[in-house]
């Protein structure tokens, strides 16, 4: 059923709009190397048959997977020598092209100059993380999505009836089997016509009932490469929702990443981060609960221990936020990377040893716990930070309590400076 001219293309309509790339490629007028980027089953490989059969020229295709550099090499001097012979170009077809390492990827770049090949690859990973600079310089990114149910549906009726290629028209499919069936293809047009073929062979009366699609489906398979972008785009989108407060999506995410096979303690892992940069001080029990979450799941394992993450995320996304520990810190370390080694005051460094009382070290320190209100009126950071700040607690959830307590020794202090009154040192 792979479609035999541009117009049998479903969900293709905005790729060939004027002054598109593929455009002047469907009508033949020009000829490009370009990068498919797009999810499986999204018409990756029909896009480049259809080019080459459009364009006139020899089509050579090989997966990633599957070939290495000899095969690459024994195509690359073919290519050379056609168009010799012919004057015309090989359309040089690289699925998974993010497979091949950079030197394999560069191995295309003097054929694409010289105009001996016109090289489409496809890949489902970002291209901008998985092909080399250079390649992208030479050959423009096109973006194919996933089809939607109702996209899937018109290729799964086209699949029932045509009779060459298809079923013939010989067995239906109920209504809600047919839109069981487009959604469970997750915008794959592929895996929409092996399910239906699949439970054709094994409907009765020349009927596919709902029952049949998901005898045919098992369970559904989710998109998704632990190693890849969706990978980043899925677990970006659970911090982004408990970061807004939001534990509807926080858990609809997680339930994702964890159906898709994700390692749950790396999901775990991610929300003890979340803990300590999102909710911080404004809700202390966040961090323990987010630590404990990951160690029951470590001891119970799945399924048990998944639910321990889950209460966690429900907890962190209604939790009070505050990421003033997180940008205090950023502060922090941005003034040390500024600044680099400045001493401690000596009233605050330890003296162990007579020659360290000697050089001053310790000298008027005052012991916090016996001064009014529990807290000193000496110096902490080195003399060039003096009056630095780092750490503003927010008014939300508890730290405000911490905002209330900070301000009420800073007045302390700055009544004591006035008056001129200390309590007793060590």
């Amino acid at each position: 059923m792979r479609p035999a001219t541009f117009d049998e293309l479903v969900g293709m309509d905005e790729l060939f709009q004027a002054g598109a790339p593929l455009a002047a490629m469907r009508d033949g007028s020009h000829l490009a190397s370009i990068i498919l980027w797009g999810p499986p089953g999204s018409g990756k490989t029909t896009l480049a048959r259809l080019i080459a059969a459009r364009g006139g020229i020899p089509f050579v295709g090989f997966s990633a997977v599957l070939s290495g550099v000899k095969e690459v090499r024994e195509t690359l001097e073919r290519a050379v020598l056609e168009r010799r012979a012919s004057g015309r170009p090989t359309l040089l077809f690289v699925d998974e092209i993010h497979r091949f390492n950079k030197a394999q990827q560069d191995a295309f770049l003097a054929h694409v100059e010289t105009g001996d090949i016109v090289l489409i690859g496809a890949t489902t990973e970002n291209p901008s993380f998985e092909v080399n600079s250079a390649l992208l310089s030479r050959a423009r990114v096109v973006v194919l999505r996933a089809l939607t149910p109702e996209e899937i549906a018109v290729v799964v009726k086209r699949a029932l009836a045509d009779r060459e290629r298809g079923l013939g028209g010989g067995i239906a499919i109920d209504d809600d089997a047919l839109e069981l069936l487009c959604v469970a293809a997750d915008g794959d047009a592929r895996r929409a016509l092996n399910t239906l073929e699949l439970a054709a062979a094994s409907a009765k009366e020349r009927r596919i009932t709902r029952a049949a699609i998901e005898r045919a489906l098992a369970r559904r398979h989710l998109r998704y490469d632990r190693a890849g972008e969706e990978h980043y785009n899925l677990i970006s989108a659970l911090h982004k929702s408990l970061r807004d407060s939001d534990p509807h999506a926080g858990l609809y995410w997680l339930a994702r990443m964890l159906a898709a096979g994700e390692d749950p303690l790396y999901v775990a892992r991610r929300l003890v981060r979340f803990a300590s940069e999102d909710v911080g001080n404004a809700d202390s029990r966040a961090l323990p609960l987010a630590v404990a979450a990951f160690q029951a799941y470590h001891q119970l394992g799945t399924p048990e221990g998944e639910l321990a993450i889950a209460q966690c995320c429900a907890y962190l996304a209604t939790a009070p936020k505050s990421n003033a520990v997180y940008t205090g810190f950023g502060r922090a370390m941005a003034e040390v990377e500024e600044s680099g080694s400045l001493p401690p005051p000596l009233v605050i460094r330890n003296a162990p040893t007579r020659l360290m009382k000697d050089l001053g070290y310790g000298a008027g320190y005052r012991y916090a716990h016996d001064q009014p209100g529990g807290i000193a009126d000496q110096q902490h950071l080195p003399d060039e930070l003096i009056g630095k700040r780092f750490y503003e607690p927010t008014s939300e959830g508890e730290e405000a309590e911490i905002a209330r307590r900070m301000k009420a020794w800073e007045k302390l202090l700055a009544d004591r400076a006035r008056t001129g009154r200390a309590g007793p040192g060590t």
